[in-house]
């Protein structure tokens, strides 16, 4: 990277597979720190080992690298229960435009400092540094999942339904709704982990709320494994409705609980974009030279 900085020509790429080793676990502290170049099922099945895991489900984990998910913010249909990876990071190490080294955070979940700048570096795209490093806090592998999902006549209904299972004492890890085909109403699914006991709690008060078919997660494979490009729209949860009914007859899957809705076909025109001139400062800040890739939508 300092060859770079001294010609100050634009980065176009890094490779970081061969920075894929787990340099600590700490199973009896829930934590872990890696390189980010580890792939996200590679670190998975280590984990697994010692019955934690990494909460965050992003498509095609097994050809993600743990610097993929930062730098993009990816996540998966877990989300709704788990977050993203923000709230599972408490360290990392970036290489700058320049070459410098920063650190943000410790190895330790309780980490006391001032302005949690690391976090700008989540979902930059390599725009403001590269994360070559990253501390986890870990959960535990749950016993046992189940989905149930719930068919619904007309899109409008759909409204009714998440409400009636956010107001409810249902503590779902999945809270989504898909349409595969872009005709008919969509289904709405929820997933509960835990132990046999709690998930069987689970199961039958979504029973009593009209969830009464079980499922997987086969909707999710089925939308990701389409080569073509998906879009996305985030938008506030009360808004996910009406930018369902602004996606049409497209496909889409959708964090229904977390206002996020993917979806291919034409590009649906979207109201608010980035905020530019902010974005543009903090990359000045970043990298001045403009040498790093830029922020993209």
């Amino acid at each position: 990277m300092a060859a770079y900085h001294a010609r100050a020509e634009k980065m176009s790429t890094v490779d970081l597979r061969l920075m894929n080793r787990v340099l600590e676990l700490a199973p009896e502290d829930m934590t872990v720190t890696v390189e980010s170049g580890i792939s996200l099922g590679t670190l998975q099945k280590e984990l697994a080992r010692h019955g934690q895991w990494l909460p965050i489900d992003p498509p095609n984990a097994d050809g993600l690298s743990i610097r993929d998910v930062l730098s993009k913010d990816l996540s998966g249909p877990r989300r709704f229960g788990y977050g993203t990876i923000r709230e599972h990071l408490i360290g990392m190490k970036v290489v700058l435009a320049d070459g410098r080294v920063i650190k943000s955070g410790g190895k330790v979940v309780k980490n006391v400092a001032g302005y949690d700048l690391a976090k700008l570096f989540i979902g930059a795209r390599d725009s403001l540094g590269i994360i070559v490093e990253a501390t986890f806090k870990l959960r535990p592998l749950p016993s046992i999942e189940r989905f149930v999902y719930r068919t619904l006549n007309e899109l409008t209904e759909a409204r009714t339904a998440i409400r009636i299972v956010l107001d409810s004492d249902l503590t779902s890890v999945v809270l989504d709704a898909h349409n595969l085909t872009g005709a008919g109403a969509p289904v709405i699914v929820l997933g509960f982990a835990g132990t046999s006991q709690e998930v069987d709690w689970q199961i039958g008060q979504a029973r009593a709320f009209g969830f009464e078919a079980e499922t997987k997660l086969e909707y999710e494979i089925q939308f990701w494994s389409d080569a073509t490009p998906a879009h996305h729209l985030s938008v506030l949860p009360s808004r996910l409705i009406e930018t369902i009914a602004g996606v049409g007859s497209r496909p889409f899957v959708a964090r229904a609980g977390n206002g996020v809705v993917y979806y291919r076909g034409e590009k649906v025109p979207q109201k608010h974009e980035l905020p530019l001139e902010l974005t543009r400062r903090i990359k000045s800040a970043y990298d001045p030279k403009n040498i790093l890739p830029e922020l993209r939508s």
